[in-house]
């Protein structure tokens, strides 16, 4: 049997934030911001939002996706953390025009399809049959899951499929929905793009 994906301790921390904006995009489409919620920086930095149960659940309780007073086991966190690699990995096909990895689509499929759409049987020895939806303090991370499951597949077969991008400033790991010619998914990429660019034509030019 399965722990529910509720309680957390008071030393559990919260991951640091990167100080960089939402990509654009990322606050249309939920799943989006969680392809982007691991984030690389110059350095060798990296900063996971949902490193930590406390994190994670932060993080879906700014999104709407979980109660802000319910916490979350570590089993629940990695759950999010896997799906956000599987979501990766369907956008980086995309961006790159190859094949989906099986392993993924059968990952956003099983989140779409975990989690039932409407209320269930259920039979109760003394009064009979009745129809209830599952709890909702264990089932929070599923539907969780599903919706962002389901909102990368709207992104994927949306129009705006086609303005989906890779930052182009290493090391920077995160997608974005082009706007025009911009590649990169903030003032601060753009501007480390830049000044790459200018370093490498005055390298050539000596």
């Amino acid at each position: 049997m399965s722990r529910p994906c509720t309680m957390m301790t008071m030393e559990e921390i919260v991951a640091p934030e990167s100080g960089l904006p939402p990509a654009p995009g990322a606050e249309q489409y939920p799943a989006l911001a969680l392809a982007n919620s691991a984030i690389a920086l110059p350095g060798g930095h990296y900063i996971d939002q949902l490193g930590t149960p406390a994190g994670a659940n932060e993080w879906l309780t700014e999104r709407g996706l979980a109660p802000v007073e319910i916490g979350m086991r570590d089993m629940c966190a990695t759950q999010l953390r896997s799906l956000r690699e599987q979501i990766r990995a369907l956008l980086a096909s995309r961006v790159d025009g190859l094949p989906a990895l099986p392993t993924a689509l059968g990952a956003v499929n099983d989140a779409l399809t975990r989690v039932p759409t409407a209320p269930l049987l259920q039979w109760d020895d003394k009064t009979g049959p009745y129809r209830a939806a599952p709890h909702p303090t264990t089932q929070i991370v599923d539907h969780a899951l599903a919706t962002l499951a389901s909102d990368a597949a709207d992104l994927l077969t949306s129009p705006d499929a086609e303005r989906l991008t890779a930052c182009g400033s290493p090391p920077c790991n995160r997608y974005l929905l082009r706007h025009g010619r911009r590649h990169w998914c903030s003032t601060r990429c753009g501007d480390r793009a830049r000044a790459a660019r200018a370093y490498a034509r005055r390298t050539t030019s000596q």
